[in-house]
């Protein structure tokens, strides 16, 4: 036990140690395909609505047209089993260690986007620009950009 009372792993089970992350909401966006997302947000990427799941909706009260964000979302079409690949696709180019790499395919699928915020729809509507993923890609956080 640590001193704020809550039991540690131990050693030799401490580097499988997983946990759960919650969904606070979804993506709602024009992409419907892996082929028509593009590599980044700055590479034509659509505006999208952030649909927020009714109990996390008072945390984003104060989230306005103008704010800049950065989104976390759970790449949830990724291959977990991806350890290399070829940057940007390119098949010339040799592979290299995924996390070298934005590639949406890596062990930890998480996503992170930099988005305006373009209208409050409603309250659990936030309109966003540009952001590259899938219709249906679960949001997995919100923070401001500072």
């Amino acid at each position: 036990m640590e001193p704020d009372g809550i039991p540690m792993p131990s050693e030799k089970n401490k580097e499988m140690e997983s946990f759960d992350i919650r969904p606070i909401g979804t993506v709602c966006s024009s992409l419907r395909d892996l082929a028509d997302c593009p590599p980044q947000e700055s590479e034509g990427a659509p505006e999208a609505t952030l649909k927020i799941h009714d109990p996390f909706v008072a945390a984003t009260a104060d989230i306005q047209p103008g704010d800049r964000l950065i989104l976390f979302t759970w790449l949830h079409k990724a291959d977990r089993g991806v350890l290399k690949c070829h940057p940007r696709n390119e098949r010339t180019t040799d592979e290299v260690g995924v996390f070298s790499t934005r590639s949406p395919d890596r062990p930890n699928p998480i996503g992170m986007h930099v988005v305006g915020v373009v209208d409050r729809i409603s309250a659990n509507e936030i309109k966003v620009y540009p952001l590259e993923v899938l219709d249906g890609t679960p949001l997995v956080d919100i923070k401001p950009i500072i």
